[in-house]
């Protein structure tokens, strides 16, 4: 009996070593779901929350929309006013996540020109591409350091350069990023010495890109800041309107659930509309 489940034992690990030698293809999602989830693990990446993963902010989302339904329902007894705030409520952490990544976006646009300036000086120094990328953990912008730092600790470990820029692209999730990435992985492939006036090309788009997108931010942060306040407002007097029980009791109508899916679908059709009105082009992630 002792010999079979040694046997087994080692038969499993025979197994288990001659798997990992065998690179598993990743399955690509499809689909407006797949879509939705990379877009919001590019955000998550980007807010500089790696810790965070797509399915635990969705399962905190249903935690806020039970949490904030139940206690609705007690405190008001009122079903559609409950789930009115519940769903608010639900929509909360995507909404600081991507207001977070939009900060940092912001802040990292005017620090990729300084980080592009600093590889293209430790080139000119003769240091090695992997070098140069990696001191930018010790000599790069702080915001940049993490992700560079991890990059030269995978270098060191694995000397597999272009394995290291697929896991660096991953941990910044930033276009920019994937613009330099790709150049620096085609200038590594076929040599040259166009690389110096190639980074400073880019050097120099950067900086006219951010102080152009700057001067517009400046001008439209008002305007989008009075248009989420008239968004917002139904809302909050409706939060006001919970202290009087007399009120609320004409919400619990088959009228009073029709005003409030009116309203809610004119809220989210006027929000997404300022959006879009309002927007400016933002760079999209072409180069994973």
């Amino acid at each position: 009996m002792t010999g079979l489940f040694l046997g087994a034992l080692l038969g499993t690990g025979l197994f288990l070593v001659w798997w990992a030698c065998w690179v598993q293809p990743e399955v690509p999602r499809v689909g407006s779901r797949g879509r939705m989830l990379d877009a919001l693990r590019d955000e998550i990446a980007q807010a500089g929350m790696t810790g965070a993963t797509p399915t635990g902010v969705l399962t905190v989302s249903v935690v806020l929309f039970a949490v904030v339904f139940l206690g609705f329902v007690a405190t008001v007894k009122v079903v559609p006013i409950a789930a009115c705030f519940g769903l608010i409520a639900a929509g909360l952490p995507i909404v600081i996540i991507r207001g977070r990544a939009r900060h940092r976006r912001h802040v990292l646009r005017d620090l990729w020109p300084d980080a592009v300036d600093n590889i293209s000086s430790a080139v000119r120094a003769g240091l090695a591409l992997p070098e140069a990328l990696a001191q930018l953990g010790v000599r790069g912008p702080v915001e940049l350091r993490p992700a560079f730092i991890a990059f030269g600790e995978d270098y060191r470990a694995t000397g597999r350069f272009h394995d290291c820029l697929d896991r660096l692209k991953e941990r910044l999730s930033d276009p920019v990023a994937d613009r330099l990435i790709e150049s620096l992985r085609v200038a590594r492939e076929v040599g040259g010495t166009d690389l110096g006036s190639l980074l400073r090309t880019l050097s120099s788009f950067l900086r006219e890109d951010a102080r152009t997108r700057a001067e517009l931010e400046t001008r439209q942060a008002w305007t989008v800041n009075a248009a989420r306040l008239a968004v917002a407002a139904p809302w909050i007097v409706l939060a006001m309107m919970t202290t009087r029980p007399d009120s609320m009791a004409a919400y619990g109508t088959v009228t009073g659930v029709l005003v409030l899916a009116i309203g809610g679908a004119l809220t989210v059709v006027a929000y997404q509309l300022m959006l879009r009105i309002g927007r400016l082009s933002e760079d999209e992630r072409v180069l994973r």
